[in-house]
């Protein structure tokens, strides 16, 4: 359509989204169908948090507020980084937007030209690299294979930076894979950008509060204090407090990236809704214990998604350390053809057959920038993972 802008002909709708409305249509026609697609929490908001909503429309706290978060949330947000992550920030260097995908893109838009670079590492979230051509940026992918983790080196990373690197997205746990890095592999990476005073660095931390065992999260500036001035540090209350619809997100930095992401936001948006930005407060400042408990059902889930994947022939599924994905390769898969006729040429292909022979529905790697493989969202009961995983396996069972 002439009328439309080339910069929207660069970009993509996101394919998690249209997994999961594909999903939704064939349930409304009566399908039995199980969504893998959604990253998104199924339980409910805590309580607390929930009652602290209640109490804000009470209260009369409806009205517009400042543009980029309250004063009582920027508060919050400060002591959460200081507890949490030992970096100290004020509330001049606090931003707050409507979910953490509009924090990133705000700083995208404030700060990119054309021709800059940003390096993205695959696996990698659908949305980075459609996010970087809207602002005008162009992707630059390191792939970090699975043999790796999915993790990139401090060698990818090093052979990646140009002159033209303004930004490195970093994201850990990842979205899709679950990679989190340990303090010695950040280091490793901080130890890179430490010789590139040109690059910024944008920690998506989102999954902070999901990971497993005795693994120890850490994000850029705390492992590395010389990056401080130079690091935005984005995170949010959707993923560890099940609040996905709420829509807060948020982000520490230097002052002056923060007031340009204000810029940004008071030409689109205005302030994230005035209630969430209440119950968030109660969500950083209020009892933590729902943390916990998510984390354990999680590990459970994943324990259990992994194992049955890696009984599939065909199928080789890593342990992740954290978020609530997995991001399993179907390479021995690559050439069969399914019951219904169907010829698994490509992870694409993959999806579509299992989701319309199998009512399962997944998201095909090539939508996160690594193929063959798929990403599975375990965030669902232990009942529906299981049943999924039981039509999976009887999926590659019956390809020829």
């Amino acid at each position: 359509m002439a009328f439309l802008s080339d910069t929207l002909a660069r970009v993509k709708p996101s394919p998690t989204i249209a997994v999961t409305n594909k999903a939704r249509e064939l349930k409304e026609a009566g399908r039995d169908v199980i969504g893998l697609g959604a990253g998104e929490p199924d339980f409910d908001t805590p309580e607390n948090i929930k009652q602290a909503a209640i109490a804000a429309i009470a209260a009369g706290e409806t009205k517009y507020t400042a543009v980029d978060g309250i004063p009582a949330l920027k508060k919050a947000i400060c002591a959460k980084f200081e507890r949490e992550n030992g970096l100290h920030y004020t509330p001049s260097q606090i931003t707050v937007g409507s979910g953490g995908k509009q924090v990133l893109y705000n700083a995208l838009v404030a700060t990119l030209n054309p021709g800059d670079e940003v390096i993205i590492p695959a696996p990698y979230w659908v949305s980075y690299p459609d996010m970087v051509l809207l602002a005008g940026g162009t992707p630059v992918f390191v792939e970090g294979k699975m043999a790796a983790g999915y993790k990139i080196s401090a060698a990818d990373l090093e052979a990646a930076i140009t002159p033209k690197t303004k930004w490195l997205i970093f994201n850990s746990p990842s979205n899709p894979s679950g990679a989190a890095y340990s303090h010695e592999e950040l280091k490793a990476l901080t130890d890179v950008l430490m010789r590139h005073p040109h690059v910024w660095v944008m920690s998506d931390d989102m999954y902070e509060h999901l990971v497993f065992g005795d693994f120890t999260f850490a994000t850029p500036a705390q492992v590395e204090p010389g990056l401080y001035d130079r690091t935005l540090t984005c995170n949010g209350v959707s993923k560890a407090y099940a609040m996905t619809g709420w829509r807060i997100g948020y982000a520490g930095g230097p002052v002056d990236l923060i007031k340009a992401i204000g810029k940004v936001q008071s030409q689109s948006t205005s302030n994230p809704c005035s209630i969430s930005q209440h119950a968030a407060v109660e969500a950083l400042n209020g009892p933590q214990d729902y943390i916990a408990q998510s984390r354990v059902a999680f590990e459970r889930r994943r324990d259990l998604v992994v194992a049955a994947l890696n009984a599939c022939p065909g199928i080789t599924c890593p342990t992740p350390e954290g978020a609530f994905y997995v991001y399993p390769s179907i390479a021995g898969l690559i050439g069969k053809t399914s019951k219904g006729g169907v010829q698994i040429t490509d992870d694409e292909a993959f999806a579509s057959a299992l989701l319309e022979e199998t009512g399962v529905a997944v998201v095909f790697g090539a939508a996160f920038g690594l193929s063959p493989a798929f990403r599975i969202s375990y965030a669902t009961s232990d009942a529906a993972l299981t049943e999924a995983c039981a039509r999976i396996k009887a999926f590659c069972e019956g390809l020829e």
